[in-house]
């Protein structure tokens, strides 16, 4: 089993890097899905639209809390489990660790919280590997204006918010080693990938 996460502000090319990596797991013949959270299941697609459009207040921490979790337990049940179970290698854009990170820290929720929430739904099902991009807020949020997306309500955080996001994907990696690695993705698209590509190879058999 592998499943593959990918985590980091806004702007860090998270969506960038997993095509590249599914094109390079395609050309060795390696089985796998691409997807992403909020989304990658119907019902959870329909609760993205109320999380990633609209004004920055728009919900509470706790409401919105609850709503990734709704989106994200149907996530797993209909598309993430049948996926490892058929052999497959899954790669998704975000997962628990941006709601810890994003809710609990930066929105000042509290960690426990989203920890209980998290056992109470899914337990201790979490990543095999989880790829952190790391890099300065203002480029980040610099770089996603310039995609031009209407799914901009994180983006329109104050900076404090993003530095408190990029300081606890940081804590989230020095304190499970064993799962997360932080990748400089301030460096060219072709390094960071080149840089992914070695992780996974090491940490999950797959010769990429």
């Amino acid at each position: 089993m592998s499943f593959i996460t990918f985590e980091g502000g806004e702007g860090s090319g998270k969506s960038t890097q997993i095509a590249l990596l599914g094109k390079a797991l395609a050309a060795a013949a390696i089985p796998h899905v691409i997807t992403r959270e909020p989304g990658g299941s119907a019902g959870a697609e329909a609760v993205r639209k109320l999380l990633v459009n609209g004004e920055a207040d728009a919900w509470d921490a706790e409401t919105e809390t609850l709503l990734f979790y709704a989106a994200r337990l149907d996530h797993v049940n209909k598309l993430i489990k049948p996926a490892l179970a058929e052999g497959k290698i899954v790669l998704c854009d975000r997962f628990a660790d941006s709601t810890l990170v994003y809710q609990g820290i930066g929105k000042e929720l509290s960690e426990s919280y989203v920890h209980t929430l998290h056992n109470l739904t899914l337990g201790n099902f979490m990543p095999d590997v989880t790829i952190i991009l790391d890099i300065d807020p203002a480029i980040g949020l610099k770089r996603a204006a310039a995609r031009h997306s209407n799914e901009t309500r994180f983006e329109k955080m104050d900076i404090d918010f993003h530095h408190r996001i990029r300081a606890g994907f940081s804590a989230i990696a020095k304190r499970e080693p064993q799962r997360c690695v932080m990748v400089d993705a301030g460096q060219g698209q072709e390094a960071v990938h080149k840089r992914i590509a070695q992780i996974i190879s090491e940490r999950s058999g797959f010769n990429v």
